[in-house]
């Protein structure tokens, strides 16, 4: 349509200027008219240019104020009218996405926070702005600014998905609020903030009714095995038949002395979620150590229990928590692997993690029970647990000791072949790491 335009506007540009040097010859000056024409033309033509750009310059570029022009600049003037109209049109559905995006998100109980990737505040929705006392004249501020909470600061710049970060209130430390980032565009972030003040809450009444309980127990638990222990030495005196019932109540209690502690344990690790121990724990010393109880264990058994040390590199951490999760794991495999199996206790590391790992020959365990292994009291087989004093807290405790250290357990088993146990830990974890950063600062 545009080429058939031009093509006929050519065509009558040319037409007319042959027409107009005919009417010169006429009067004998066919150049001087020709010249004239031209003269003209351009004239007009930028007579059109500057209605043009008086019209671009207006704020109110309408149909009603579009200027009434002919031939070329009359189409460039159309032309235009059509773009600067799709654009209102766009500029209009955009607004209207982001008007709904606004409502929609300030209805939400949750705060919804637009960071940069200068790391400046661009948009919060109502519930963030009243949960991290935000104020209007807020936008634009760096967020490091306005949330000094180190633990946050640290978490926004070393930002992995999936994960969350529980800190106060700015401004209103009685609560707890749980912030998490998601990454998009150039570095965008976009900060989801819930007040788990409430969760917070119950969660502390229940690590505080294990522990009240726990304790409570602790004593009666402890005489009663004291008397039993009494009664047991003086077997020579007793009734034959009070033997086997003694020995009974002793085992039992023992099995509730065990899960009393464990239950102390792991009441000890849910209070760490926010601190690790800054010692070095000589790993090498703390699996050998490990290991020499295991084969104690194992005694008739004979378990050929094997360690693999092939890195001297040590954790930073807290020992006891360390021992705690190792020795489950390696006790574990003691339980669970029939006489004479084999089992494996290796540390080892590579350019991103180190890992220890405990493989064993034994039962193995079906695919189906391995994602709740972890979960506090979930057993696979109640009466083996029962039958070896387990208490189905031993995996829970391995798993809440390593996430105070930052690391993760992964389990791969098949039944009849056996399983492997394997905790990772980050090289930043690791002793010689932490010197070397340390010497560079």
């Amino acid at each position: 349509m545009i080429k058939d335009y031009r093509r006929q506007h050519l065509t009558s540009v040319v037409a007319m200027a042959l027409a107009v040097m005919l009417i010169g010859a006429i009067l004998g000056y066919p150049l001087i008219a020709l010249l004239l024409y031209l003269i003209g033309y351009v004239a007009w033509s930028m007579w059109q240019q500057n209605k043009l750009i008086e019209w671009l310059k207006q704020k109110d570029t309408t149909a009603e104020s579009l200027p009434d022009t002919d031939g070329p600049m009359g189409m460039v003037f159309d032309y235009l009218y059509g773009l600067l109209r799709r654009h209102r049109l766009e500029v209009h559905r955009l607004n209207t996405v982001i008007n709904r995006f606004q409502t929609s998100t300030s209805a939400l109980e949750d705060g919804i926070v637009i960071v940069n990737q200068d790391g400046t505040l661009e948009w919060w929705n109502e519930a963030a702005g009243d949960l991290l006392s935000f104020q209007p004249q807020d936008r634009g501020q760096l967020i490091n600014n306005l949330i000094r909470s180190p633990k946050f600061q640290k978490f926004f710049r070393n930002a992995v998905p999936r994960t969350k970060v529980n800190i106060p209130a700015p401004r209103r430390e009685h609560l707890t609020l749980q912030i998490a980032i998601t990454i998009y565009g150039e570095n965008e972030r976009l900060l989801w903030v819930r007040d788990i003040s409430r969760l917070r809450q119950l969660e502390q009444m229940r690590k505080d009714f294990v522990s009240n309980a726990s304790h409570e127990l602790r004593t009666p638990l402890t005489v009663l095995q004291g008397y039993l222990e009494t009664f047991i030495d003086m077997g020579d005196v007793l009734p034959e038949r009070m033997h086997r019932p003694l020995q009974q109540m002793q085992a039992q209690t023992r099995r509730m002395t065990n899960l009393v502690n464990d239950l102390m344990l792991l009441t000890r690790l849910d209070g760490d979620d926010d601190r690790r121990g800054d010692m070095q724990v000589h790993v090498r010393q703390l699996l050998e150590s490990i290991v020499e109880d295991a084969q104690a264990l194992s005694g008739d058994k004979h378990h050929q229990i094997e360690l693999d040390i092939e890195t001297e590199a040590d954790l930073m951490g807290d020992p006891n928590s360390l021992r705690s999760a190792f020795s489950n794991l390696v006790f574990n495999a003691v339980h669970y692997t029939p006489e004479t199996g084999h089992i494996l206790v290796s540390w080892r590391q590579d350019e991103r993690f180190a890992y220890m790992s405990v493989k064993d020959s034994g039962i193995g365990i079906e695919a189906r029970h391995i994602p709740r292994l972890t979960e506090r009291f979930y057993r696979v087989n109640v009466s083996h647990s029962t039958a070896t004093g387990g208490t189905g807290l031993g995996l829970a405790i391995v798993k809440h000791a390593l996430q105070i250290h930052d690391g993760t357990l992964d389990i791969s088993s098949e039944v009849g072949k056996g399983s492997t146990f394997t905790c990772r830990f980050p090289v930043k974890n690791l002793y010689q790491q932490q010197e070397e950063q340390l010497a560079e600062e």
